[in-house]
Formats: structure tokens, sequence, C-alpha cells
């Protein structure tokens, strides 16, 4: 079982940046989606960003599309949330989650077997 950890969240003013990284433990990285998700009070938890095992592969909730990039560094077992221009509406605790092997992204969390804890970001007005 893969071990998911979090890092990069905070407290932000509205058109700033953050970056979060979630770090993978043992082997089970290479090879696998990577995707980030995303849950606000109240919401369901909702598909943020994905990148298949090469990194050719990325995709995009259209809420942050051009504002948003997702990373990896297979070296390093690790995946990277770039956000920029964020909003108080990004306000929320973001999940780092694995998918399945390959380059076949999906956009449900359903198809993504393992966790992190989450980190929180929240975006001031």
């Amino acid at each position: 079982q893969v071990q998911l950890v979090e890092s990069g969240g905070g407290l932000v003013q509205a058109g700033d940046s953050l970056r979060l990284s979630c770090a993978a433990s043992g082997r089970t990285f290479s090879g696998y989606i990577m995707g980030w998700f995303r849950q606000a009070p109240g919401k369901e938890r909702e598909f943020v960003a994905a990148v298949d095992w090469s990194a050719a592969g990325t995709a995009y909730a259209n809420s942050v599309k051009g504002r948003f990039t997702i990373s990896r560094n297979n070296a390093k077992n690790t995946v990277y949330l770039q956000m920029n221009s964020l909003k108080p509406e990004d306000t929320a605790v973001y999940y780092c989650a694995r998918g399945d092997y390959g380059s076949q992204i999906s956009l449900r969390a359903a198809d993504f077997g393992s966790w992190g804890q989450g980190t929180q970001v929240t975006v001031s007005s």
C-alpha cells in the first residue's frame, strides 16, 4: 500500500499562488496516474487535476484550467500542484491520490485507490 503525504497548503489572499506537494512512499509511484482532488465544506469531493505516469498526459477541471498546473518527478516520488491566481472558491481541503497503472486518466474519485490525509488551502478575498 502506498503512503501519500501532502504539504504546502496555507492561508493566502485572492490572486496569490501556492504549490502543493505530495510525496509517495516506496516504489509504487512511477507508472501510476496521480491526481489531485478537493473538498470544500458541505460539498462533495471534486476532481482538480491528474497526470499520467510519464507526465505526457494531463487533465484539469474546467474551474482550474489555465490557473493550475500538475507535474510529477518520478525520481523523487512526488507530484505537485502549482496553483496561480487563486480565488476564494478554491478554498478546500486538497487531497493527493494514486490512480490506475498507465496512461488512461480517469476523473472519477472511485478510480483512485490510495489517498493522502489532505492539506487545507484557504483563499481570502
